[in-house]
């Protein structure tokens, strides 16, 4: 019934199996593979006729984690999986951004790719699994799309790199390196370390491609021996005349548009300059001779070829830059008055105005995952409007790549911010993207530093980012710093990286073209390092060490320790003890099992008294120890005295005093102070107070 193919490879310590003709057998491609107990599925289906807007692929990937993969279900009242989590978009990016540049030019049909996670043991991880997956699927489909691509991790633990290593071998790993590559080049990166030197980041990118060219040459072994063949038909080209056609219709002015500095007159100019080319190859009356889209695409690659020769033959940029150049860098802290931190961070037209807040434990951000359900104490939000880019557009819910975006600056951020030992709060960081015109997220690294700074959180070391891109013609090649939007655009790569003069804190590339040797990553990885040197010491003119008082509109956290076993105690029945003191004193309460106890409020007097209460509940009450108490009952043989808040001791009426006491009533009353010390506690727990022991004796 079943015409079943499989393929098994090894890499390293762990075993790679693929199989198709099992599952989905309708759709043009479809692979499980599994490795150990995790078992990741990848179809992949296209419409069979082009896009009739033939200017870009409608490509869409999606990941989803099955819960029930880790035999579990998701919390909340709805049980069933939906709208896409932040790890689900950001795996769908790791998928995506590989696999797109290697689809053939002139492929415009709509191309779908859906992954699931079936089985997960908690051990094998499965983003890397899905990217080799997805990529697999599209092998031994019809689609075309004819070169293996794989994805592996690489961690750095104890001076050495592991291959796709457990969760739990991930938390003592310096490095969190993912890859995605074919036997012959790397194609995406995205890495996290905790200021990792670039010689390492280096070797660790040489480890992984090796582990990648395992798994490829698998692959392509495997489409050879059961893929169908190619649909090439869909491929759909631009005529080879036409780019004369529109070199001459556009002339010289295309070349001086091209040299304008400001991006708006330049997007203006340019567009007239399309207007015209459009006017001269479609003339009114006439039937047309070539599509429409395919004459945009042929004047945005005349674009890339003229500004792509300036760079290569003069080294110099669009906006007049050399290669090196950074753009002008403006800083300006604490621009709003009634936020905890605020800086508006400028880099050309390139600006963001970042936000700190600080909270207490109720801040933290709440997510679940296949593996855990836990609290985030630092954030980092990213919202880029349309404004930002001078066009009109959606304004809702984060997209895909604001999510992204938004992970990359606030992982870039992770490894300076303070442990909760040294700083108690939990921190978010917004970016609010107000311009954009060349790597906003590299401008919210550094303006999320600096707000950081502004708001008085003690961060370990500044951390800024800057982005980097190429030109690449055969044996030439130039490295940009900085690049802005166009350069992105129309260049070969994008490649982020975020750190200080001594270590790297987070990078990501994505590369349009084969053919980037580890050589061009050095040089680029150089060069990046003085770029990051400049733009720090720019952020430390404005901002040099963060704030020594934070503003007085943040909430001041204190911090105590009970013994755990008292947290019962504290809480109360139905939580309420803990109730009352949040509500008599304006406080909020945060209690750990460890027995930490974090007080928090905008009033330094309540943090303080709610503080003496919780003293007051969970201290342990000490022999030999004198307090202050307060009278709780007077009875004839003796007092009952309130020693800390809920724990009251006798003083028996021959403890009171040493001359003999004959009507104790007199003597005292309900709610006065009384300094007594304690004597005794018995095995019941019973307190045996005596006042007499600190009066001098007659």
């Amino acid at each position: 019934m079943f015409d079943v193919k499989s393929k098994t490879v090894r890499v390293g310590d762990i075993s790679l199996s693929f199989e198709t003709g099992r599952i989905a057998r309708q759709a043009n491609g479809a692979v499980v593979v599994r490795s150990g107990e995790s078992i990741v599925f990848a179809s992949a289906c296209a419409a069979s006729t082009p896009n009739e807007d033939r200017t870009f692929l409608p490509l869409r990937v999606d990941y989803q984690e099955k819960f029930s993969s880790a035999g579990k279900t998701l919390g909340g009242f709805v049980k069933r999986e939906g709208r896409p989590s932040e790890r689900e978009t950001l795996v769908s990016r790791l998928i995506d951004r590989p696999i797109r540049p290697l689809f053939p030019e002139g492929y415009f049909c709509e191309t779908q790719l859906l992954t699931y996670v079936w089985s997960y043991d908690k051990v094998n991880q499965t983003d890397i699994l899905a990217i080799t997956a997805a990529s697999a699927a599209l092998l031994i489909s019809d689609i075309p799309f004819s070169k293996a691509l794989a994805g592996v991790r690489v961690g750095y633990i104890n001076d050495e790199f592991v291959i796709n290593p457990s969760p739990s071998q991930m938390e003592k790993s310096e490095l969190d390196l993912v890859l995605a590559g074919t036997e012959d080049a790397l194609l995406m990166i995205e890495g996290y370390a905790d200021f990792l030197p670039e010689a390492k980041v280096l070797e660790a990118l040489e480890t992984g491609h090796k582990a990648i060219k395992t798994i490829c040459a698998a692959l392509s072994e495997w489409a050879k021996e059961i893929g169908k063949e190619k649909h090439n038909d869909w491929i759909v080209k631009a005529p080879e005349e036409l780019m004369g056609l529109v070199e001459k219709a556009a002339g010289p002015e295309l070349v001086d548009a091209l040299q304008i500095k400001d991006k708006q007159a330049r997007g203006d100019a340019i567009s007239l300059i399309k207007d015209r080319v459009q006017t001269e190859l479609f003339p009114e009356g006439e039937e047309a001779k070539y599509h429409k889209a395919d004459v945009s695409t042929t004047f945005k690659e005349l674009q890339a070829r003229i500004m792509r020769e300036r760079i290569l033959t003069q080294r110099e940029r669009v906006d007049g830059r050399g290669l090196e150049d950074i753009r002008p860098i403006s800083i300006q802290p604490g621009l709003l008055p009634r936020t905890h931190g605020s800086v508006l961070f400028t880099r050309g037209e390139t600006q963001t105005l970042a936000v700190c807040t600080l909270g207490s434990e109720n801040m933290a951000q709440r997510y679940e995952t296949l593996d855990e359900d836990s609290l985030r104490r630092f954030y980092l939000q990213y919202f880029f409007p349309p404004f930002s880019v001078g066009e009109v557009g959606r304004s809702g819910p984060a997209g895909r790549r604001e999510v992204g975006h938004g992970k990359l600056a606030e992982r870039a951020l992770t490894s300076t911010v303070p442990s909760k030992e040294e700083f108690p709060y939990v921190v978010r960081v917004e970016s609010n993207i107000t311009e954009s015109n060349g790597s906003s997220s590299m401008a919210s690294v550094c303006g999320g530093c600096i707000a950081m700074m502004d708001a008085g959180v003690p961060i370990k070391r500044p951390v800024a980012g800057i982005a980097m891109g190429l030109i690449l013609e055969g044996e030439n090649h130039a490295v940009l710093s900085d690049i802005l939007g166009l350069e992105d655009a129309l260049g070969d790569m994008d490649f982020k990286i975020t750190g200080d003069q001594n270590g790297i804190t987070a990078f990501q590339m994505d590369i349009k073209v084969e053919g980037i040797t580890i050589d061009i990553m050095r040089q680029a990885l150089a060069q990046a390092g003085r770029g990051i040197t400049h733009i720090l010491g720019i952020m430390k003119e404005a901002c040099p060490t963060p704030r020594k008082e934070m503003s007085k509109y943040a909430p001041r956290i204190v911090t105590m320790k009970i013994n755990p076993s008292k947290i019962g105690k504290l809480v109360g029945p139905g939580g309420k003890t803990i109730r009352a003191i949040t509500a008599d004193h304006g406080v909020e309460i945060d209690i750990a099992e460890d027995g930490t106890v974090s007080v928090s409020s905008n009033d330094a007097n309540g943090v303080q008294a709610a503080l003496d209460m919780i003293h007051g509940l969970t201290a342990d009450i000490e022999v030999g120890q004198v307090y202050e108490g307060k009278v709780t009952g007077v009875v004839p043989f003796g007092l009952f005295v309130e020693v800390i808040p809920g724990q009251d001791g006798l003083c028996h009426i021959s403890d009171i005093d040493h001359s003999r006491v004959e009507n104790i009533e007199k003597l005292f009353k309900e709610g006065e102070s009384i300094r007594v010390k304690v004597t005794d506690i018995n095995e019941r727990g019973q307190i045996k107070l005596s006042r007499k022991v600190l009066l001098p004796k007659e």
